[in-house]
């Protein structure tokens, strides 16, 4: 990844659990956020969360010091698969 000499870069994950128990979370850490969630969606996902920062620190890099390539290897490591959404279908013309 290039870097602009004099601008400070930072990287985030985000993560949101979709699922709910009624309960509002919200779990911070240095370079991550999450919200949402039952209680064990957002246990995995911290737990998550710091395997990927546990990675990181063991390569001697930064979340911003990886680029996507080396994120999603350390991603994969840990269980998280990438999702390719489908391709979109045209509807059939109407006459």
């Amino acid at each position: 990844m290039s870097k602009t000499p004099g601008k400070y870069r930072r990287a985030m994950m985000l993560g949101i659990g979709l699922d709910s128990d009624g309960h509002k979370r919200l779990t911070r850490g240095p370079n991550f956020a999450l919200v949402g969630g039952t209680a064990e969606t957002h246990e995995a996902m911290t737990e998550t969360a710091i395997k990927i920062n546990e990675k990181l620190a063991a390569r001697g890099k930064r979340l911003e010091e990886v680029n996507r390539e080396e994120f999603d290897d350390i991603a994969h490591s840990v269980g998280l698969r990438r999702h390719e959404p489908e391709p979109q279908r045209r509807p059939a013309p109407s006459n």
